[in-house]
């Protein structure tokens, strides 16, 4: 009875040419935000110059983390977008503030040039995943800001909240523990990702308005 009442919820959503408008705009953002992430990262790897002295690196045993992170992603975006069927109303704030998180981090890692700590765990080139997620572009941790912003996102759903929680702090050790991030890039992502949310609240105020309804 439930999932009947959320798929004539999302019928009556997809009717409002206005909504229609509004997804359709954030999937637009959101694809031209990842042909900039794919700029940067190229870029980043380019001009990757030398590794720096890390104090958790440096006395933390690195673990292969490669499978962990690669389904451990598939798992949490296939939640994500029970979360946007469940909720659809969230759908146009939550693109756009995902599309809005990837330019700003595109542009942090086109800024910063620090190479690979020579003890990162090594990562299986041939996956998809670990070609799209991973590369020499460290500030800030989108594996671990992504999940927070999320997590923001859907504070006052509980079960939301509590699952982007969980992956933003599994996803933080996997990359600290992979030796695939700086500790400043965990680190920095939780207070970047809270500015973004409160950024996009201000710049999506009408696709915010909806979702909070």
């Amino acid at each position: 009875m439930q999932i009947q009442a959320i798929i004539e919820n999302n019928k009556k959503l997809w009717a409002s040419s206005e909504y229609r408008s509004m997804v359709f705009g954030g999937l637009i953002f959101f694809g031209i935000s990842t042909l900039i992430n794919h700029g940067a990262s190229l870029y980043a790897n380019y001009a990757a110059g030398s590794y720096v002295p890390d104090l958790l690196l440096d006395h933390l045993p690195v673990v292969d983390v490669d499978g962990l992170l690669n389904y451990g992603a598939v798992i949490f975006a296939i939640f994500i977008i029970g979360c946007m069927f469940y909720r659809p109303k969230s759908i146009p704030f939550v693109l756009k503030s995902l599309a809005f998180f990837i330019v700003i981090r595109a542009a942090f890692i086109t800024l910063t040039h620090l190479g690979p700590d020579p003890s990162q765990a090594p990562i299986d080139a041939d996956k998809l995943l670990s070609r799209l997620i991973l590369g020499n572009d460290f500030f800030f941790s989108g594996h671990t800001g992504l999940p927070f912003l999320l997590a923001l996102i859907y504070w006052q759903d509980k079960l939301a909240r509590y699952v982007s929680l969980f992956f933003t702090v599994l996803f933080a050790n996997l990359v600290i523990f992979g030796h695939l991030h700086y500790s400043i890039d965990v680190a920095a992502a939780f207070f970047i990702a809270h500015s973004i949310f409160h950024l996009a609240k201000k710049l999506f105020n009408r696709e915010y308005a909806i979702f909070s309804v």
